[in-house]
């Protein structure tokens, strides 16, 4: 399985509201429930309406388009850096999913995920 590193740092928020949200960023992702508006995105993009935010956070992408079929992928990495106690954010797109990890986590992680048999690309 291919990884690549996203070299930016993300913070993970809680906004007000999306309208001050930069959509056209390179990397946003957003969450709503029905108590809750959450935003992944750049250190750079954090909105001035982000009522709490968590900042710190560095990404590995998993290479080429994800089949639903597919099982276990991002179990398995969660396993490795869990039993490693290294946590993740993870967030899935349709096409793939993305592992965030602490930004003090980062080389660690990168280097259990080799030793484990991933490459980087």
């Amino acid at each position: 399985m291919e990884l690549k590193k996203i070299d930016y740092n993300f913070s993970v928020c809680k906004v007000k509201d999306y309208s001050q949200t930069d959509f056209d960023s390179e990397y946003c992702f957003t969450g709503k429930t029905d108590d809750e508006k959450s935003l992944v995105c750049l250190t750079g993009s954090v909105p001035n309406n982000a009522t709490a935010c968590e900042h710190g956070w560095k990404a590995f992408k998993i290479q080429g388009v994800l089949d639903f079929s597919l099982i276990g992928i991002l179990s398995k990495i969660s396993t490795l850096l869990a039993d490693n106690k290294i946590g993740i954010f993870a967030i899935s797109t349709y096409n793939t999913d993305y592992i965030l990890v602490k930004q003090e986590n980062y080389d660690k992680a990168s280097k259990l995920l080799v030793e484990a048999g991933y490459k980087f690309v």
